[in-house]
């Protein structure tokens, strides 16, 4: 089978090209994709070739990764279903994670057109519900995921580090849970999705003393501090705004420059929690509150391009020539 696919095929060079994808099987549905949901952060990685697969880094010896179908989150129509499929109809609008590909340095990719997956790549979504805010829910599971990890009582402190799209539904998960949140990024233009007030702040560390502005938001100490930029710095610099028995969350991309130690955590009795991927409980948790709105996604899109177009939204999201943060393929 033929399909239309985002193709990273060397370090830093995006294709839209037709790819040829295995044909359907029994317990495999296809999807023809309507809009998919780029992953700035972990899809930039893989373009400029610092990720072997998943979280796994590249390392001198490894082999180039690529071509690569990039990405892994998108929405669609279902247009076929296996016979041993029978929760599933044609028409339905679904959410689909990564579909399977040939002749790829790995054998599956997400921004590709018509998508085959097996049931479990596949999320029905409520009926009578605007799709497009779904189209990036692995991702939101990811904030989700660190949002959800730690131990958090209504009115403990939290520290998000970070104003990306991780950063920002770690920190709307806190706050659902109750928490007070300080989101400590770099982009004003972004800090400003997070809707802030008596109880939550964001702060732009380029201009501002976060480390001073943590200690007084939370003169007992915070009862976690979420990494979701990959900056080993920022997760020792919040060791000591931490109260005893606190929770570190590392749900950033360190690549090789992974090393932490582990004497300054010991001496708070710290735990430190490590997410990644996504799990079915945890894609069905996200996708329900999405649905109640408990967490929102719109309001982080800032760019919508033709699937054909993906090298020039690439071209944006490296370079930054204007604020950019959620970047949608329309298909």
């Amino acid at each position: 089978m033929k399909a239309q696919a985002v193709v990273f095929t060397a370090r830093r060079t995006v294709e839209f090209a037709e790819v040829t994808c295995p044909e359907p099987g029994p317990d495999e549905a296809v999807v023809r994709i309507t809009h998919s949901w780029i992953s700035n952060g972990t899809e930039g990685s893989y373009l400029r070739g610092e990720r072997l697969a998943g979280d796994t880094a590249l390392r001198p010896d490894d082999p180039d990764p690529f071509p690569i179908v990039a990405g892994y989150q998108k929405i669609g129509v279902v247009e076929q279903v296996g016979d041993r499929i029978d929760d599933l109809e044609v028409g339905e609008i679904v959410f689909a994670a990564m579909g399977r590909v040939d002749n790829m340095f790995e054998s599956r990719g997400g921004h590709v057109s018509p998508s085959i997956g097996t049931r479990d790549q596949i999320w029905k979504l409520p009926p009578g519900v605007d799709p497009l805010p779904f189209s990036g829910l692995v991702l939101t599971q990811v904030g989700y995921n660190c949002g959800v990890r730690a131990p958090v009582e209504v009115g403990d402190g939290a520290i998000v580090f970070g104003d990306g799209m991780v950063g920002h539904w770690a920190a709307q998960t806190l706050a659902w849970r109750g928490a007070r949140v300080l989101l400590v990024g770099r982009h004003d233009d972004r800090l400003a999705k997070f809707p802030t007030g008596r109880r939550h702040r964001a702060i732009n560390a380029r201009k501002e003393d976060w480390i001073q502005a943590a200690r007084d938001l939370f003169p007992g100490g915070a009862a976690v501090s979420v990494d979701t930029v990959g900056s080993i710095s920022a997760v020792e610099q919040s060791m000591p705004l931490l109260r005893r028995y606190g929770h570190i969350v590392s749900a950033g991309f360190y690549g090789t420059e992974d090393r932490l130690g582990l004497q300054p955590p010991r001496n708070g009795e710290l735990s430190i929690d490590l997410v990644s991927g996504w799990s079915q409980d945890r894609m069905d948790h996200t996708l329900a509150l999405i649905a109640a709105g408990q967490l929102q996604t719109l309001p982080l899109i800032t760019h919508r391009f033709p699937a054909h177009c993906a090298a020039d939204a690439w071209d944006l999201i490296q370079t930054r020539d204007e604020p950019v943060l959620g970047v949608i393929l329309d298909w």
